[in-house]
């Protein structure tokens, strides 16, 4: 009897141990919307998101000061997406940036962009999922 009480509680042991390191296995997965390819990893707004923004929509004419709200601009995005409301950490696909990139506002953007420059739309998504931080 004393060996079957060892025997089921090592066992119960072993079953607590990998169900908790289980747990800590997880990836960050943050999005699959679309044409958008799965983001898995921390989106970093100047690193990942702010050369995506200036190759496809800081550009003359379009989202630069002096021109279309919001600036995108590497030094003004930040402030420009969070302090205009066009991010909701709360329901990110619902960010208005965000439903304009996926054409559920119009006109769709970027503008004249074919399809998803650079997955755009998943790093944008994810990076607003992973709280739209200014890193």
């Amino acid at each position: 009897m004393r060996k079957q009480k060892k025997i089921l509680t090592i066992a119960w042991a072993a079953v607590v141990i990998a169900i908790i390191a289980l747990s800590g296995c997880a990836k960050d997965d943050t999005v699959v919307v679309g044409n958008s390819v799965l983001v898995t990893k921390t989106v970093s707004l100047s690193t990942d998101l702010v050369p995506l923004l200036s190759a496809n929509c800081a550009k003359s004419g379009c989202h630069v000061k002096g021109s279309i709200a919001p600036d995108l601009e590497a030094g003004t995005a930040f402030d420009q997406l969070t302090s205009m409301g066009l991010v909701s950490t709360n329901a990110p696909a619902n960010s208005i940036v965000y439903q304009y990139m996926i054409g559920v506002k119009t006109p769709a953007m970027p503008m004249n962009a074919s399809g998803n420059p650079g997955n755009i739309n998943g790093y944008m998504l994810a990076w607003i999922t992973q709280g739209a931080k200014n890193n």
